[in-house]
This record gives C-alpha cells, sequence and structure tokens, in this order.
C-alpha cells in the first residue's frame, strides 16, 4: 500500500474511534515497529536519493500529523471521560483507565444457589405435591426432645459424648437429627398430618470423604389412620423417581431405630445405581413416641424416616467428597 492509500485510510479510520481501547488498536497499526506508515518509512532506504528526500519528507510530515491527530484523539476520549465522572459516572481509586461511555453496560456475573440448597429445594417442592408441609425446629435441642421422648434408652450408645456435642447449659446439645422435631410438632399439632423436617444435624465425629460433624438431614413424618408401610414405600419411590429423574426399584430391609417399630433401611437400585444401595432409614412410629406426645397408638399410626441431604447430592451429582461441599471452592461451586 502506497503513502496516499495509508494517509486515506488513516484518517477515515481515526474519526470513527471512540474508545480509548481502539485508540491504542489504531496507535500500533499505523506507528508500532510493524505498522503500515513505519513499514513505508523503513523502506524508502531502497528508492533512488531524490525519490528518497521527496517521499522521506511526505511520510514524516504525516507521521507528524498522525501523532497530532492521535494527541487529539486522546484529549477528546479523556474529556468525555471526565463529563462522564462529573455527571455522576463512578471510577475506582486509582484507576486512570478512561471509561468510554458509547460501550454497552457489562454483564456482571450472577450467584447462584449452593448445590445442596439446590436438591433441598428440589425435595421439598416434590414433598410438597404430595402434601407435606416443610417445617422447621432449632439447632439447640434438649435431651428429651433430643432422645427421651423418641425412645432412646438411658443407656443407647448415641447419648455417648463421641457421638453428642453436648454444651456446658444442663441438658442441652447440638441435635444429632431432625427427629426431635416430630416430637415437637406432634405436640402442639392434631392428627392426620405430614411433614418433612429439612435442617443441618451434628455429630461428634471424625471427618472424612463421607462423613462430616455438621450435615443436613431432611426428616419426614406421616401419621393418620390407616398409614401403612405400603404408605411409606408409594411416597419415597415418587419421591426418588422425581429427584434422580428415573424409575428406581425399592426394597426394605430389616434394622433398629429407637423411635419406629418396626424399622428398617432403605435401599434403591436402578439407572446409575447398579448395585443396591442404602440411601436412608425409616420405620413404622413406635407407640413410645405417640404416647410422649399424647396420642393413642389404638387410634393412629404413621411412619417416619430421615435421609442425609448431604448424601442425596452426592449421589445426584456423582460427588466422592462430602468436605467439597463445605469448602467454599468455587471451582466446585461452579459446576452446578
Amino acid at each position: 500500500m502506497d503513502l496516499k492509500q495509508i494517509e486515506i485510510q488513516a484518517l477515515e479510520e481515526i474519526e470513527k474511534i471512540n474508545n480509548p481501547e481502539e485508540l491504542e488498536k489504531f496507535k500500533i497499526k499505523y506507528l508500532g515497529r510493524k505498522g503500515e506508515l513505519t513499514a513505508v518509512l523503513r523502506s524508502l532506504k531502497d528508492l533512488p536519493l531524490d525519490e528518497r528526500k521527496k517521499h522521506g519528507q511526505e511520510a514524516n510530515k504525516f507521521r507528524s500529523e498522525l501523532e497530532e491527530l492521535i494527541k487529539q484523539k486522546q484529549e477528546e476520549l479523556s474529556a468525555q471521560g471526565l463529563a462522564y465522572r462529573q455527571a455522576g459516572g463512578s471510577r475506582l481509586a486509582g484507576q486512570t483507565t478512561q471509561l468510554d461511555i458509547t460501550a454497552p453496560g457489562m454483564i456482571l456475573p450472577h450467584g447462584h444457589l449452593h448445590p445442596l440448597t439446590q436438591v433441598l429445594r428440589q425435595a421439598e417442592e416434590i414433598f410438597g405435591s404430595m402434601g407435606f408441609e416443610v417445617v422447621e425446629g432449632p439447632d439447640i435441642e434438649t435431651e428429651y426432645y433430643n432422645f427421651d421422648a423418641l425412645n432412646f434408652p438411658k443407656d443407647h450408645p448415641a447419648r455417648d459424648a463421641w457421638d453428642t456435642f453436648w454444651l456446658k447449659s444442663d441438658k442441652l446439645l447440638l441435635r444429632t437429627h431432625t427427629s426431635p422435631m416430630q416430637i415437637r410438632y406432634m405436640e402442639k399439632n392434631n392428627p392426620p398430618l405430614r411433614i418433612i423436617v429439612p435442617g443441618r444435624t451434628f455429630r461428634y465425629e471424625a471427618t472424612d470423604a463421607s462423613h462430616s460433624h455438621t450435615f443436613y438431614q431432611l426428616e419426614g413424618l406421616m401419621v393418620g389412620k390407616d398409614i401403612s408401610v405400603a404408605n411409606f414405600k408409594a411416597v419415597i419411590e415418587e419421591f426418588l423417581k422425581k429427584l434422580f429423574k428415573q424409575n428406581l426399584e425399592v426394597r426394605l430391609r430389616p434394622s433398629y431405630f429407637p423411635f419406629v417399630e418396626p424399622g428398617f433401611e432403605v435401599d434403591v437400585k436402578g439407572g446409575k445405581f447398579k448395585n443396591w444401595l442404602e440411601i436412608m432409614g425409616a420405620g413404622m412410629v413406635h407407640p413410645n413416641v405417640f404416647n410422649a406426645v399424647g396420642y393413642n397408638p389404638s387410634d393412629w399410626q404413621g411412619f417416619a424416616f430421615g435421609m442425609g441431604l448431604d448424601r442425596i447430592a452426592m449421589l445426584k451429582y456423582g460427588i466422592d467428597d462430602i468436605r467439597l461441599f463445605y469448602s467454599g471452592d468455587l471451582r466446585f461451586l461452579k459446576q452446578f
């Protein structure tokens, strides 16, 4: 490209520049080490002496003119930025980059819900569609609600300090499960009823990939005249189907929990779960629990269940370390 063409093109381009970034690119394009005008100046050495003088004067003259135009454009853009700030625009302390008032607004990054919160809200929505009410309870509990009213024997190992965070106040502790809300709710409400209780629970145990001293549970309770194990199985199958978006086979294995009789572990299989996998504990509410809240066990029956929300989220998202939920690592959290 000859000097005249470069001059015409450069003058057209500089008129259209409206921010410092574009001006810097323009300066590099024409006056940089590999710029178009710089290339013309370097090529002069190959011309005859007479032509070298003539074209050299023209090229240097245009270079000076271009440098002056760039300086004027810088001042123009700076004045625009100052006017913007004086009109109410803001600038970070110490920032020297001028603002481009014609540039489109920047889209700020949006936060999003923690994966445990996402799973909790999905669970609440699913159980809500089946008529369950969401209730919450205190993190600090009494020994009565956490153990006694739930039919825990006085010598039950769960009362031992290795499992429970006891507080210095008399008979107070950090709840080891969300089951105390079964008692608190039934004391103040008449059956029939169906509730779920999400919340944090605390266990005095070592932390590893599958255990944490603080974790989330989801308690469930349904009481009525003719509630049976079959009702429980139907509810849980519907919950798992909607949460994992696939049909899963459910089986119940006999197990022991002080506040239910009979008690059972709930296993699932199917889809991505190739083998039977334990997912929660459950059972029919023990008559002693009904007696503790003033319900007549001859008139009412029901089921209760409890699941670790952290474990459910790990299964849903394929996470192999519970500690990731509480790490605060954005590389992990941004995946959800």
